[in-house]
């Protein structure tokens, strides 16, 4: 999955072309709708600052475990949500199955 928003380089067919050469799936704001890219940009922004921030990582493996380890073992474990009724994703969602 690949997000941007609506830039004429991110539009342009040789860009999408790259992208489906590439098995990538392209995520796009509609057209006038600038707040689209909101909740993306809020989720790789408190990655960023909350898990990466200052940090060299070596390789590409050690960033994907790193936002791994953020969002599945923080994020979705234990940061509790008000809209969620004060429990975190996991919680929420086993006590729905229950």
């Amino acid at each position: 999955m690949h997000h941007s928003d609506r830039g004429s380089q991110y539009a342009s067919g040789d860009y999408q072309k790259l992208l489906a050469a590439n098995g990538m799936t392209c995520s796009m704001s509609r057209k006038g709708n600038y707040w689209d890219d909101a909740p993306v940009k809020r989720v790789f922004g408190a990655v960023k600052i909350k898990s990466l921030h200052h940090r060299i990582l070596a390789t590409p493996d050690e960033a994907r475990r790193e936002i791994f380890k953020y969002i599945d073992v923080f994020d979705n474990r234990q940061r509790k949500r008000l809209a969620l009724d004060f429990s975190n994703p996991v919680e929420f969602e086993m006590a729905d199955m229950a």
